[in-house]
């Protein structure tokens, strides 16, 4: 039997941990620059809101306006200060992404997940796959699943399935009280029925957050009522062809006979799919596998013109690859930089271009990383251009050990003491927070704007000497990536960050 614990509206439901006085409400959740819509409430999906709806067309139809910078809230017998977002006319509340706060609260819910399931695997930020053994089985399948199924604690694979369905309500209640986020649980024979059920479960209160098909009775009915285009496998392509061959339902699909199936998609994802809804587990039990390549890329907040503002960008996005590399125990041979132009500005002119470079022994320092894709970034910068975009592809990836070294190039201890400055600001980094420490090429420019009154005491030649003006005129100060991405509505990291952590009084 398998299991899927999905976060409702993960998103919003992290937002809304915080801010309880939204709960009931319309909020939305903002990309990246703030650009267009990527989560959505229950509430504000009533009222029509689309997800990829750019954020100007939501001002514009339903009139959004910023409230005040801070709003006090009363939870329980605590007054509790908190930076609001906005917030428009007819009350629907507006956040920019804060992944720092998702990514910190769902790994909560994952560590419920892991000491409360036999087996488990993470499969998104947001769904986590739990693995119930056959009857009779004191241990999971092998590898990929991970769990604390000892013999001591209670062997949930010998559950009946009544009490499977107590076991899914119990977690919910325990996520939702322990961290505050309401998750969705779906229990089936195969993971693309537990992806169904999940669906349900959340849709009908009635299911008490947990559903569960553990007949055919059951699994047909679930088929019937569940539309092609929504099942798990089946793309936005595959659906469109379906749904053209008459075949509107998951139970029109699973009718259909395997020769069939087999011969006119010649698909094996499409082939697993058609099994899984007939009751066949077929798909492996394995992790989500490790990246081949790794790409950062951001669109930029504006227009850049100038190659420090462009090498800047750059160099925050080669240091993402390089942790990302290490997160998941992998070097890379290839960095690969792109930057192009604004391709809707007709009346600028356009330029496109990507270069790589190689590395002779495969590496995941931050240093040797951004050094090449500076390099690169050299390469292909032309003067005059208005770029709008820039990216960083890290390739060839391979695991960290064994690395093949080179005889005359490499160098051991340069490369130990590399690895540990890497170590010493990932664990710096992850106790206090994101960019805590930083190269010195990651930091931004960010000026203090002078004052009408100084400008105009400079014009009046008021200051009598070079050091008063000098002390009056704007200061240059260092700033963080986070901060030259577009969020006038990001909320604070209270789980995370020292400086934002909630008063109470």
């Amino acid at each position: 039997m398998y299991g899927i614990v999905d976060c409702d509206n993960c998103y919003v439901s992290c937002e809304r941990v915080f801010r309880p006085d939204l709960e009931g409400k319309p909020v939305v959740v903002l990309s990246n620059n703030d650009g267009c819509v990527v989560a959505r409430s229950n509430e504000a999906k009533a009222l029509g809101i689309k997800a990829g709806m750019p954020y100007f067309q939501l001002q514009q139809q339903l009139g959004l306006r910023p409230t005040s910078d801070a709003t006090r809230q009363c939870s329980n017998m605590f007054d509790i200060t908190l930076a609001a977002p906005s917030v428009p006319y007819n009350d629907i509340a507006v956040f920019s992404s804060n992944y720092e706060l998702y990514g910190e609260l769902t790994d909560r819910v994952v560590s419920i997940i892991r000491k409360e399931a036999p087996a488990y695997f993470r499969y998104s930020i947001d769904e986590c796959f739990v693995y119930f053994p056959k009857e009779n089985s004191l241990t999971p399948d092998p590898s990929p699943w991970r769990g604390e199924a000892q013999t001591t604690k209670r062997l949930i694979s010998q559950t009946t399935n009544c009490q499977l369905k107590e076991w899914g309500e119990n977690l919910h209640k325990k996520i939702k009280q322990w961290v505050g986020m309401p998750v969705s649980i779906g229990l089936g024979p195969t993971k693309t029925l537990a992806k169904m059920a999940s669906h349900f479960a959340k849709k009908y209160k009635g299911y008490r957050h947990c559903c569960l098909i553990d007949t055919d009775e059951k699994r047909i009915k679930a088929l019937k009522l569940y539309p092609i285009e929504e099942v798990w496998g089946i793309g936005r392509r595959y659906a469109a062809k379906l749904q053209a061959m008459g075949i509107k339902t998951a139970y029109d699909f699973a009718q259909m006979h395997g020769t069939w199936v087999r011969a006119t998609f010649n698909n094996i994802v499409i082939c697993r799919t058609w099994q899984e809804l007939n009751g066949i587990d077929c798909i492996p039990n394995e992790e989500m596998a490790k990246k081949k390549s790794i790409c950062t890329s951001r669109s930029f907040n504006g227009m850049i013109t100038d190659f420090e503002t462009l090498r800047t960008h750059v160099s925050n996005y080669a240091v993402r690859c390089a942790e990302k590399l290490r997160a998941q125990n992998t070097v890379a041979s290839i960095v690969g930089v792109f930057v192009n132009t604004n391709p809707f500005r007709e009346d600028l002119p356009q330029y496109w271009n990507f270069q790589e470079a190689r590395f002779i022994v495969p590496t995941n320092s931050t240093i040797e990383i951004l050094k090449a894709a500076t390099e690169v970034l050299e390469h292909i910068f032309v003067k005059g251009y208005h770029y709008k975009k820039a990216g960083v592809i890290v390739m060839g990836v391979v695991p960290d050990s064994p690395v093949q070294q080179d005889l005359f190039a490499s160098n051991p201890v340069q490369a130990k003491k590399l690895k540990r400055l890497d170590e010493a600001i990932d664990r710096i980094n992850k106790i206090n927070g994101t960019e805590t420490i930083v190269l010195g090429s990651q930091q931004y420019t960010k000026n203090n704007e002078m004052g009408k009154a100084a400008i105009k005491r400079e014009e009046n030649g008021a200051y009598s000497s070079s050091s008063e003006r000098k002390q009056a005129r704007p200061k240059v100060k260092a700033d963080v990536f986070a901060n030259a991405i577009k969020h006038e509505h990001r909320s604070k990291k209270p789980t995370t960050r020292w400086s934002d952590i909630i008063e109470l009084k």
